[in-house]
């Protein structure tokens, strides 16, 4: 029990020291994977909650508000529909055009299923849904 504690007390020192040094969401994500997997799992819960909350942490950081702004603005031309749902850290099939950003080449977007959606241009991941 004094194991975990301790090993909580430090990863959760981590994240706050973490977060304030660096915004970046993988380190956020990894200490608090890390920390939830030590609460659960003990030592090895926290090495593999480190690993996973890092991945998710690097794959669901939301695009710059002007990004956003600027998919909203954009009409609507055409929607691909879609049997699976969209899911923020899934990738597109590649049928799906997808736009360019000219603003943030970082981002691309298109509409599925009737939503508009933010994506990663390289990979195809799905950054956000914009509601």
């Amino acid at each position: 029990m004094k194991t975990k504690l301790i090993l909580a007390s430090a990863l959760a020192t981590m994240l706050l020291g973490g977060a304030a040094v660096a915004e970046d969401g993988a380190v956020t994500g990894a200490a608090g994977g890390a920390i939830t997997g030590a609460i659960v799992g003990g030592p090895v819960g926290a090495a593999v909650g480190g690993v996973a909350g890092a991945i998710a942490g690097a794959v669901i950081d939301p695009p710059p508000e002007r990004v956003v702004t600027y998919v909203r603005q954009q009409p609507v031309q055409r929607s691909v529909v879609l049997e699976q749902p969209i899911v923020v850290g899934k990738p597109l099939p590649q049928e799906v055009v997808l736009m360019p950003i000219a603003e943030d080449p970082r981002y691309s977007y298109t509409v599925v299923n009737e939503q508009r959606v933010i994506v990663d241009p390289q990979t195809r991941t799905v950054v956000q849904v914009i509601q």
